[in-house]
């Protein structure tokens, strides 16, 4: 259960139109678009949508798709759900404070998990170690 609502124009005062899309329409960035692909510093990525952290860069790896893509994530930030769109079942993954889709995960990942979190580079945002995090949405 989410904890965040808001209505699409309020959600287009805090984000762009093409997040809203991906976080909030379920649409998917083209493969090597987000700068996120090549991030490499120590930090954190949140949900651009209501800066929950989602992962930590430690859990950060290079799935050479396209995507930023993480073998573990912040448990309690996320939910899941299946995902039947392209037909076959996939494992969708979202914010679990504002609902925001963030991308799938899958059972490709590198040791220790074996999972791959396939994520939109626009439905998050970096905070390099050092800077203070925003404080996360709570309406």
């Amino acid at each position: 259960m989410t904890k965040v609502h808001k209505t699409r124009e309020e959600w287009l005062k805090l984000i762009s139109a093409e997040q809203y899309g991906v976080l909030f329409n379920e649409n998917t960035e083209r493969p090597f678009s987000s700068p996120l692909n090549d991030e490499k510093r120590k930090g954190h990525f949140l949900c651009a949508a209501c800066n929950q952290v989602l992962f930590p860069s430690e859990f950060k790896f290079n799935s050479g798709t396209g995507w930023p893509s993480f073998f573990d994530a912040n448990k309690e930030a996320i939910g899941t759900k299946r995902d039947f769109r392209l037909i076959l079942p996939r494992t969708e993954y979202h914010c679990s404070n504002c609902g925001g889709h963030q991308g799938h995960v899958f059972n490709d990942g590198p040791a220790p998990t074996g999972l791959r979190y396939c994520n939109n580079g626009l439905a998050l945002k970096f905070v390099p170690e050092g800077e203070p995090l925003p404080s996360v949405l709570t309406s």
